[in-house]
């Protein structure tokens, strides 16, 4: 009886230690950080208010952004977006104004369970939308200055594994802000309005 309780104990000891070391293994494996370089369409909802229509041309660019995952599920992640359109004002004054826009945000990911190879997740947070006006003939209006648009983003996604470090990864985000006016109040509409943004493209993960 007392060589089988140390056999017992020896035992489970190494069992302790089997799995003690197949976690490490497990945490090791795991990567922390991604970064995604992503195709994007960039669809804005006309927006209308103060007796002006802003209607806005359909354009499309891109999305890169960084992902740290805290664990299997909850993730924050940062992300910088390059798209260009057309802002068409009608109203009391007539106009258009040809302009960068750039997108940034932070929001909290929180991923699903994974099927098969695909890991689907949603999305949410906030940041900015900055609208600066080109230089092209035409597409600009005199007085008419860079402005920043406080937003909300929301989406989901889904990644598919290819190999170890790379995957593909399919997007929406929907973004919510006020029209932007250009510091003009003769463009002011006041009114909020929504871009939609699916977007595809690759992610590192390391």
């Amino acid at each position: 009886m007392h060589n089988q309780g140390h056999g017992m104990k020896r035992t489970a000891l190494a069992v302790v230690a089997l799995v003690g070391v197949m976690s490490m293994s497990a945490v090791a494996q795991e990567f922390r950080s991604e970064i995604s370089a992503l195709g994007t369409g960039f669809y804005t909802k006309d927006a209308n208010g103060n007796g002006i229509r802003d209607n806005v041309t359909d354009t499309g660019g891109f999305l890169v952004g960084y992902r740290y995952n805290f664990n299997r599920w909850l993730s924050a992640e940062a992300n910088y977006g390059y798209d260009r359109n057309t802002q068409k004002y009608l109203g009391a004054t007539t106009a258009r104004v040809q302009t960068n826009i750039h997108t940034v945000t932070s929001s909290a990911v929180v991923k699903l369970p994974t099927v098969a190879k695909l890991q689907p997740y949603v999305l949410g947070g906030g940041g900015a939308l900055v609208f600066d006006p080109t230089d092209k003939s035409g597409g600009s209006l005199l007085g008419a200055t860079w402005q920043a648009k406080g937003a909300f983003v929301y989406g989901g996604g889904a990644d598919y594994a290819i190999s170890k470090h790379f995957s593909a990864r399919a997007e929406y985000r929907g973004y919510v802000y006020k029209a932007p006016d250009f510091n003009l109040t003769s463009l002011k509409t006041d009114a909020w309005t929504h871009v939609a943004a699916p977007s595809a493209g690759v992610v590192y993960h390391f």
